[in-house]
């Protein structure tokens, strides 16, 4: 099995808050590597190209190309956790400083100041 690491984006199939349907979508790994490396689960976020709609929560990623992302892109404060399995492959790694972002905004929504 492939060992996941905080900060890695991947491509998965993300399930709707409603449950209506599946997309195919890009998400950053947040959970940590001590965490991935003792379960067969991974927190992940979705990661939208929405870049007009960016919520409490969201983080608009100032380094998307670095990323391994395809176009301007939202880390987005939809957060799951689905089996390593699940993940379809790697597309690359957020950048130390969108990821330190990132994780300022995952303190917010959870209220762990």
């Amino acid at each position: 099995m492939t060992t996941y690491s905080r900060g890695d984006i991947v491509l998965v199939n993300f399930t709707f808050a409603d449950e209506s349907g599946v997309k195919r979508r890009p998400a950053i790994i947040v959970s940590s590597e001590t965490y991935n490396n003792g379960r067969d689960e991974v927190i992940i976020a979705a990661i939208t190209s929405r870049t007009d709609h960016v919520l409490l929560g969201d983080h608009l990623i100032a380094d998307w190309q670095g990323a391994g992302l395809l176009f301007p892109s939202v880390v987005t404060g939809i957060i799951r956790t689905i089996k390593q399995s699940m993940i379809d492959r790697k597309l690359g790694s957020m950048p130390i400083p969108d990821m330190n972002a990132v994780g300022s905004k995952l303190r917010l929504i959870l209220g762990l100041s």
